[in-house]
């Protein structure tokens, strides 16, 4: 499944997309970890292939998603699709690229019977936060807990 408006198309992850991604990484955070993406990007496309997407512009990717259906997760009974990771080359932020990348994995997860969209965001990640509301997320009552072990 591909969608394309305004120059980004929206495909599937593959393994080739590896080095897009962690280029991706390093723009936004400035860490260049290959190892880290080629790990990452394998695990979903084990767990969840249909929930791994690229979007390009001009044949280049610009940004991926990463995320999964499950059920049974934070006491959740009902059948979640999860959006996990997110990354668009600051140089093509503007460009509408993480609204057609959340589009496509909307579209995604409701044809397999998804009746609700998840992701977690840092509090002090405004501009997510943002991007995500900008998108039809609205904020839940759940809050994440966490215990740092030393």
């Amino acid at each position: 499944m591909t969608k394309e408006a305004e120059g980004v198309r929206v495909r599937g992850l593959d393994t080739i997309d590896i080095e897009s991604l962690a280029r991706i990484h390093e723009k936004i955070g400035g860490e260049y970890n290959p190892e880290l993406w080629d790990r990452r990007a394998a695990h979903y496309l084990r767990r969840d292939p249909d929930a791994a997407i690229v979007a390009e512009i001009g044949g280049n990717v610009v940004g991926f998603m990463l995320g999964e259906v499950r059920a049974g997760e934070f006491g959740l009974d009902e059948t979640s699709g999860w959006i996990e990771v997110i990354g668009v080359d600051p140089d093509q932020q503007g460009k509408a690229v993480g609204r057609h990348l959340a589009d496509a994995m909307v579209t995604r997860f409701k044809t397999r019977g998804v009746q609700v969209v998840r992701t977690l965001v840092d509090e002090k990640m405004n501009d997510i936060a943002s991007f995500f509301t900008s998108v039809g997320f609205d904020p839940e009552p759940m809050r994440p807990f966490a215990r740092r072990l030393d």
